[in-house]
């Protein structure tokens, strides 16, 4: 969870890459080595504050048919009252009945979800509680700041005596990141063997329900051992990501987590950003990034489109092209992030007069938009060039990742054999030839044109030829090509 205003709670995101088998050695054998924890594989999106039906709506409509494998939820349980998006992130209780739909709405949406081959993941806010003094919490739950009925009472949580008002103040401190307060939310002591149980109880709960796996909020905020111990109260194969944002000189970093599940790794998206907004792309340096098997990697997420995000929604085919260029790196487990526009950063989405989120649905919308009115859906996974490079990252499977080429603000490179890519985020048009063992032909544009199975439908084009690739690339645009991906195809 990122430090933000007090107030604020925060978060985002989820999974992926199919799990390693690992094999127990014997005394007559060396050890073997310890399997990869558990993970759920392909490509995953985040859909904020969008409502258990609209989700569910969506995954048949949209997330099944784009072949997206997962759905990272807003967190589903009791919170407190109000508009901002961060109630989501003050629990008060585990009933899940929330500004997003009730229990019933939420089983649904699971159900129609792996109906349409998409699995749910879970936000998982567990590192603590509410920071208001004491209230209501939306489905009618009393509580005080230390006190939850049939779950917590002062004794379970940590008492920070390290600063003057028991928040963390120096992130360099990992007793204060762990055991002081993130911005005034009443930490849950996670060394206690009740207050896990009472979590590892929830969570079974939402299994139970059908979600496939989790993403553990503010994981950072909790010691690794702590998050481990009640992964492991949970039935074996469960998947977890873990969030935990890297910050230079802080005690407390990913690689503490990895061996129970993957991390979102915050350096991609730092390294990727401010290249685009530049003009100029290059090979990734993958300085102070987690192995690839360990990471999730994003654009941007609900948490730093509010912050320091250098391309979000707002960037137009800016954002199109870092996603695209995502999708087709062989680094990570990509999660597509898809919200809703806003000029207040603590705004929420829509709500009725009930306090319900009013949901809303992607039809209709092939592309991103040149402007969002606010509350308006920004409808990422809905764009027929993510549906595009889904595709894309399917025929390029395991080919790696060859070296890339640059001509001006071009950049392009190939997964070796298999599809190619190319991305001109300068101002002025450019021509750029990216060597590909492609054979020779014509072939569609998978961002253009979306998913080739039928052809180019649009009769966008890259012609290969004597080896290379050949891209006319107008200023801001993306282009890619696949195995699968010639015209009569």
């Amino acid at each position: 969870m990122r430090r933000l205003r007090a107030a604020a709670a925060f978060v985002a995101a989820a999974v992926v890459l199919a799990g390693l088998a690992g094999c127990a050695g014997t005394s007559a054998q060396p050890k073997a080595a310890a399997s990869h924890p558990p993970v759920i594989g392909g490509v995953g999106v985040e859909m904020f504050q969008r409502p258990w039906t609209s989700i569910g709506a969506e995954c048949g409509s949209t997330l099944g048919p784009a072949g997206f494998s997962w759905v990272l939820t807003s967190p589903p349980q009791e919170h407190i009252t109000g508009s901002q998006w961060w109630t989501s992130y003050q629990p008060v209780s585990y009933a899940v009945d929330s500004k997003l739909g009730t229990e019933e709405q939420f089983a649904d949406m699971v159900t129609a979800c792996k109906a349409a081959g998409v699995r749910v993941v879970a936000d998982a806010v567990i590192n603590h509680m509410t920071a208001q003094g004491a209230g209501t919490g939306f489905a009618g739950t009393a509580f005080t700041k230390y006190a939850y009925p049939g779950l917590y009472t002062p004794k379970d949580f940590h008492h920070c005596a390290l600063t003057p008002d028991g928040s963390i103040q120096d992130y360099t401190s990992r007793a204060q990141v762990q055991t002081c307060e993130l911005v005034g939310l009443a930490d849950l002591d996670t060394g206690s063997a009740h207050v896990r149980t009472t979590i590892a109880g929830y969570l079974k709960h939402l299994l139970g329900l059908g979600v496939a796996g989790f993403r553990i909020d503010a994981a950072k905020h909790m010691a690794a051992k702590d998050v481990a111990a009640i992964v492991k109260l949970l039935p074996a194969g469960t998947p977890v990501i873990s969030e935990v944002i890297r910050g230079s000189g802080e005690a407390v970093q990913p690689e503490e987590y990895t061996r129970i599940g993957q991390v979102f790794e915050f350096q991609y998206a730092r390294e990727l950003g401010p290249q685009l907004k530049a003009g100029v792309l290059m090979d990734p340096t993958r300085i102070d990034e987690v192995p690839s098997k360990d990471a999730a990697v994003f654009v941007d997420n609900h948490d730093t489109e509010r912050g320091d995000a250098s391309v979000t929604y707002r960037d137009g085919s800016l954002y199109l092209m870092a996603n695209a260029l995502m999708l087709a790196d062989d680094y990570g487990t990509p999660v597509i992030y898809s919200g809703y526009a806003f000029s207040d950063p603590d705004a929420g989405a829509p709500q009725g007069p009930d306090g319900r989120v009013i949901g809303w649905d992607c039809a209709g919308t092939t592309a991103p938009k040149a402007t969002y009115a606010d509350g308006e859906g920004v409808c990422t996974e809905a764009w027929k060039s993510i549906a595009g490079m889904i595709e894309w990252r399917t025929a390029a499977a395991s080919a790696p990742r060859e070296p890339g080429v640059s001509q001006g603000a071009a950049y392009g490179f190939e997964r070796k054999g298999k599809a190619v890519i190319a991305a001109n985020p300068g101002s002025k048009p450019e021509t750029l030839s990216v060597p590909t063992s492609l054979k020779d032909g014509a072939y569609c544009d998978v961002i253009a044109d979306g998913p080739s199975m039928k052809g180019c439908a649009g009769g966008a084009t890259v012609l290969v030829s004597d080896g290379m690739a050949r891209f006319e690339l107008d200023a801001g645009q993306t282009a890619a090509i696949h195995i699968g991906a010639e015209p009569h195809n």
